[in-house]
């Protein structure tokens, strides 16, 4: 079995290297950005790709857009997500489909080497391999969008629905423009829209608010 790592932590990345070089696992590759994962992948096709959500140079979500690329494009690659963080919504994408060949485990929830290993192979024979608190989640995402927001979030989000501007919204909550902000940039992240997105961001939120409350038309 080949595999090429992305993961910009470099005591990470060497230390993921050395657990499967350990396991019998051959290693062709071990980079640190996401350009880097598709350069290696194009070089050496590997038959399963590591790889970390969130590295340079946003240190976003490039490395789970990455997964997703490939997952397009050379889908008999098999992807495990190893990160510290559920990104709903690229989350979401990369599940969505055909899961065989697929993982997404939480770095923090990953206790033994036995089991990573068993997990890197599981995903190379083209199985799936979720840490249940992504599965939680992704399905709490699916149901509802909003759920995660504070209902202080949710009130700004109303007021952006009526299409006022920050300031707009400042002065119909008497709040200071600065904490509005706030609240805008914790709904985006909330609802996994990134700033890398190419749609409206705001336009986004409101049409999933107003799917959410029920009027939205189709």
């Amino acid at each position: 079995m080949r595999v090429a790592i992305a993961e910009d932590s470099v005591l990470l990345r060497e230390g993921i290297t050395r657990i499967l070089e350990a396991g019998g696992i051959e290693v062709v590759a071990a980079v640190g950005d996401a350009e880097e994962l598709i350069a290696a992948v194009e070089r050496f096709s590997p038959d399963v790709v590591v790889v970390d959500v969130r590295m340079p140079p946003t240190n976003t979500t490039e490395g789970l857009r990455a997964a997703l690329k490939l997952r397009r494009e050379r889908p008999e690659i098999a992807v495990l997500v190893l990160s510290q963080f559920v990104e709903e919504r690229y989350a979401t994408d990369l599940l969505s489909g055909d899961m065989s060949g697929v993982g997404y485990l939480l770095k923090d929830r990953v206790v033994d080497v036995k089991g990573f290993l068993r997990a890197v192979r599981q995903v190379a024979d083209g199985g799936t391999v979720l840490d249940p608190e992504v599965v939680s989640q992704v399905l709490a995402r699916h149901r509802d969008p909003l759920k995660g927001l504070t209902p202080r979030e949710l009130e700004v989000l109303g007021q952006m629905a009526q299409g006022r501007s920050n300031a707009g919204i400042a002065a119909a909550l008497v709040v200071s423009e600065s904490a509005v902000a706030k609240h805008v940039n914790n709904i985006f992240a909330k609802l996994g829209l990134a700033p890398t997105d190419t749609d409206h961001r705001r336009v986004i939120a409101v049409i999933r608010f107003l799917q959410s409350s029920g009027t939205a038309h189709p």
